[in-house]
């Protein structure tokens, strides 16, 4: 089946979706999704890698070089990330609600947020976590279920923290589902839309659409795909990560990740990010370690990954889409952000016992809370809720004046990693949509300000 786009169609119901009505656990969506017998998996695992169990000296920190020469790779703290994507210091996120989407969660992750807030100087936010259809027991990583948890609490931790980071005025919201199945996923969403828990919603976990049985047939995909509408028609502002493996994420052909190739979800896309000495954007490239050109620094560790970015094979193009790039299938990425294990955030992760401390971070799953972090700034600003993101998004690309002003347009580059991709061009491209964000820029267009 085709799902096509034409604007914003009305979901099944207000903030409801009838095929799933009113909220009602897993179980009912579980039931509802045995009719075709297939159940969406999905996965969240950011590549990383261990880095100290405390941090150097700020000083240390501070120079870009001491991480390169003694790590062979970049590290960026929260001050190095607003400098070199321009976050104004005036705008916190405060008033608003991040709400970010994870299974299974972290058993530490209260802690692991105070102790990156202490190292970083950034003020502790409200954190709230809910547990919709039952809180998980976490086994401590034994067995294939455990191995799949330790995966998910990494991503959790690198969610919360880094949304922190860019927005630290806001609320968290960390919405938790039991399992990483597509019902149990869909319940999470769901609950935070009809609920309305925030006006952005990030979600840093996908599955790429060739492993989806039926395609758009599938009915926790159309369920899913009702939510997003549900979203859009509610105001909130809905990023996904548009993932960590290439164009084809493991398989012959190229394919999209869902649910970010949904037409009513911003695809983040990912870079390797470079600054001058002074802090300031330098530049940056495709992300895609297989590339020696590409691959910072030596590459001393091999390749973690590459970002995703490739055409839908369920989503026709959306207006918005189709208008600026004359495509028939919807794409992704929208957008993009630093997302290099090499050009690294760093995340502390305090469940792993022995090996607790300080990783280096990449994976698209950075961009996706940053952008939902970057639009509370901009909601703040606002003074209302931005909602539904792409349409603005793609109208600034059509102005080459505030598109120069508000986007990094990324040029150098693929993503073809063991498999086909595409290249970086001039204005939108596969790998990392219409470019990285000046954030202040943006923000002043988008608030009409």
């Amino acid at each position: 089946m085709k799902v096509s786009f034409s604007g914003l169609r009305t979901p099944m119901a207000a903030l409801g979706i009838a095929v799933l009505g009113s909220f009602a656990g897993a179980g009912g969506i579980a039931q509802a999704a045995s009719g075709n017998g297939a159940s969406i998996v999905y996965t969240a695992n950011p590549p990383h890698q261990f880095a100290f169990a405390s941090l150097p000296s700020s000083s240390s920190l501070s120079n870009q070089q001491y991480c390169v020469q003694t790590y062979g790779l970049n590290c960026y703290a929260p001050q190095d990330i607003r400098q070199a994507y321009n976050i104004p210091a005036d705008l916190t996120g405060a008033g608003q609600t991040i709400v970010i989407v994870d299974a299974y969660g972290s058993p530490t992750i209260r802690q692991d947020l105070a102790m990156f807030d202490a190292v970083f100087g950034l003020p502790n936010p409200t954190l709230n976590i809910i547990y919709p259809d039952g809180k998980p027991t976490f086994n401590g990583g034994h067995g294939t279920v455990g191995a799949n948890q330790v995966g998910w609490a990494e991503e959790t931790s690198l969610d919360v923290e880094w949304s922190h980071a860019i927005a630290p005025g806001a609320t968290i919201d960390l919405v938790i589902a039991p399992t990483s199945y597509g019902n149990a996923l869909n319940v999470a969403e769901q609950y935070a839309v009809q609920n309305h828990l925030g006006n952005v919603m990030s979600m840093s976990f996908g599955s790429p659409e060739a492993a989806i049985a039926g395609g758009g047939n599938n009915l926790q995909l159309q369920q899913a795909d009702q939510i997003y509408q549900a979203a859009a028609k509610a105001g909130i502002s809905v990023f996904a990560s548009a993932g960590d493996s290439g164009a084809s994420n493991g398989y012959p052909q190229a394919n999209a990740l869902f649910p970010a190739s949904d037409p009513y979800v911003t695809s983040v896309g990912g870079t390797d990010l470079f600054t001058n000495a002074d802090g300031s954007y330098k530049g940056e490239t495709v992300w895609n370690d297989s590339v020696p050109s590409l691959c910072p620094y030596g590459c001393k560790y091999g390749p973690f990954g590459a970002t995703g970015g490739a055409p839908s094979a369920v989503f026709t193009a959306p207006s918005y889409q189709q208008a600026l790039t004359g495509q028939q299938m919807r794409s992704t990425a929208d957008v993009s952000y630093n997302a290099s294990v090499y050009t690294s955030v760093l995340v502390y992760l305090g469940f792993l016992g022995p090996n607790n401390g300080f990783y280096f971070f990449g994976g698209t799953s950075e961009g996706s809370p940053s952008w939902a972090a970057i639009t509370a700034l901009a909601d703040q600003a606002a003074g209302h809720p931005l909602g539904f993101l792409n349409p603005q998004l793609y109208a600034i690309a059509q102005n080459p004046t505030e598109y120069a002003a508000d986007f990094h347009d990324v040029t150098v580059g693929n993503n073809a990693f063991n498999g086909p991709g595409f290249s970086a061009q001039t204005g939108y491209d596969m790998p990392t949509g219409l470019g990285s964000p000046n954030v202040a820029n943006l923000i002043q267009t988008l608030a009409g300000k």
